[in-house]
């Protein structure tokens, strides 16, 4: 949610995470910001002023996204599975902290079957601290704020009495009857992207360099070619020379000629991935798992022209990153990386509403 939030206008001051992958990803692309590997199950909210630098600065708002297989509609969805009970250390680090607005993003089993006994368990441990939060509790559609990718999660907005209240964002797109929505498509998001089909290096190495395609506005915003007048971070750079995170997946003639063979709007006979449709929009782009789980990659998307699975930066350009974002070089950390975020755009929408909240607080409005 970092960039989101950084997009809407805050300063992002410190983060954490379990792994020193991601970590260092993290670092790469907000250097300014504490980056730290800890088990934030074992840290106080003390511990983690001091480590982070904090110290006894107030807290305007902190972003919250627990790991969410263990309540995933297409797990195994273990009730007693350890990664679950991470909302109860959420919940007591959250307290400690005390920020004045707290967000917590989930997929929507979250609410489901044995899953809703700890998420309702979640909420009222934050109630009794004195938070309220924001109800009904919404799920935001990522595609209705401009993402070309069907994404639907859980957003808890909770905030500290003395504090506004926030208010869900409404969306910028809406899905007519038929089911359509005018929002950006795939092709939008990756058509100028094609030109790297040839490129032999890109089987070893994951940056490009030569020209791309010509771009469509979606496209060309993620480009860094056209301002985005909703988009307050600092600009910035590719990381490196040339364009990231398109490192090529070598299919067996076999899986080519199946690709081949699989229409747009499709899934494959045999694997079951869904094939792209250019003016269509993608599936939710999973994670896989982390080393814990197996390391298990995700189904990827068939490009929707090309017989190959698409690359990590297709992929980040699905989930509406601009292109000088870094992520891992490797393709399993890198979809994980993508997979398990929130798109900027959406983040963006929630982070304004806190915004608009932190203003009335202040007598802005």
């Amino acid at each position: 949610m970092s960039l989101g939030f950084e997009q809407a206008g805050f300063e992002m001051i410190a983060a954490a995470d379990a792994e020193q992958t991601h970590v260092d990803a993290y670092l790469k692309n907000f250097p300014s910001c504490r980056a730290l590997r800890i088990d934030l199950s074992a840290t106080s909210g003390d511990q983690f002023r001091e480590l982070s630098g904090i110290e006894d600065r107030p807290i305007d708002v902190v972003c919250a996204g627990p790991p969410c297989q263990g309540f995933s509609l297409i797990g195994k969805r273990i009730p007693e599975d350890p990664r679950n009970l991470l909302l109860y250390d959420l919940a007591r680090l959250l307290i400690e902290l005390s920020p004045s607005y707290v967000v917590v993003e989930n997929v929507g089993g979250i609410r489901l079957g044995g899953a809703k006994s700890i998420f309702d368990e979640f909420v009222r441990r934050l109630e009794d601290s004195g938070y309220a939060i924001v109800k009904p509790i919404w799920s935001l559609e990522a595609t209705e704020f401009g993402v070309p990718q069907r994404r639907r999660r859980v957003f808890l907005l909770g905030y500290k009495p003395e504090m506004a209240p926030p208010q869900y964002p409404y969306p910028e797109y809406w899905f007519d009857i038929d089911g359509d929505i005018d929002c950006p498509a795939v092709w939008d998001a990756i058509g100028d992207l094609a030109s790297i089909r040839n490129v032999k290096a890109l089987r070893k190495t994951d940056e490009y360099h030569g020209d791309l395609g010509k771009a469509r506005p979606y496209a060309e915003i993620l480009r860094g070619e056209k301002s985005d007048p909703e988009d307050q971070s600092p600009k910035r750079t590719r990381n490196g020379n040339g364009l990231t995170g398109c490192l090529r997946t070598e299919h067996t003639p076999k899986i080519v000629r199946r690709f081949s063979n699989t229409e747009q709007g499709t899934s494959e006979i045999v694997s079951r991935y869904y094939r792209l449709a250019k003016n269509g929009l993608a599936p939710t782009l999973r994670a896989g798992t982390g080393p814990d789980q197996g390391s298990f990659m995700a189904a990827r998307p068939i490009h929707p022209s090309q017989a190959r699975c698409i690359t990590v930066r297709e992929a980040a350009r699905l989930h509406s990153f601009p292109d000088w974002f870094h992520f891992d070089s490797t393709k399993w950390h890198g979809f994980r990386q993508v997979g398990n975020s929130v798109p900027p755009r959406l983040a963006r929408a929630v982070a304004r509403s806190i915004v608009s909240a932190l203003k009335n607080s202040a007598g802005e409005g």
